[in-house]
């Protein structure tokens, strides 16, 4: 069992995007935005979890079967691991259908880093 907390970035009924996390020139992140962001960030920082979310987030329709995504190095069971973590960090979302899992970047995710990461001046 992993201690990842899965983080909920979620767009509102408008579209805009809505961060985890204040921007970071917001003012000095609480612990707990932090530690969100955080995980998503250490998630990503491995070579295969990023090739592996790259894959899914370039691939058309923004979904990938696992048979689909597999082929970055490593053993299918290292890439399940991988595949995990991301989901952990709620990076990706799932589903199951059939024999195989299809990976789909969480809703506004890679939106939401960035509009965290944003400098405004």
């Amino acid at each position: 069992m992993s201690n990842s907390e899965v983080v909920e970035l979620s767009a509102p009924r408008d579209g805009d995007v809505v961060p985890c996390c204040p921007p970071i020139t917001a003012g000095e992140l609480s612990r707990a935005d932090a530690e969100k962001m955080a995980a998503m960030f250490k998630a990503l920082s491995d070579p295969v979890r990023l090739r592996l979310f790259s894959k899914i987030a370039s691939h058309p329709g923004g979904e990938a079967c696992v048979c689909d995504i597999a082929d970055v190095g490593v053993s299918q069971p290292t890439v399940s691991h991988h595949l995990k973590k991301l989901r952990e960090a709620g990076l990706l979302t799932s589903e199951r259908r059939g024999t195989w899992v299809y990976y789909r970047v969480a809703p506004s995710v890679v939106a939401a880093m960035a509009a965290m990461l944003e400098l405004r001046g």
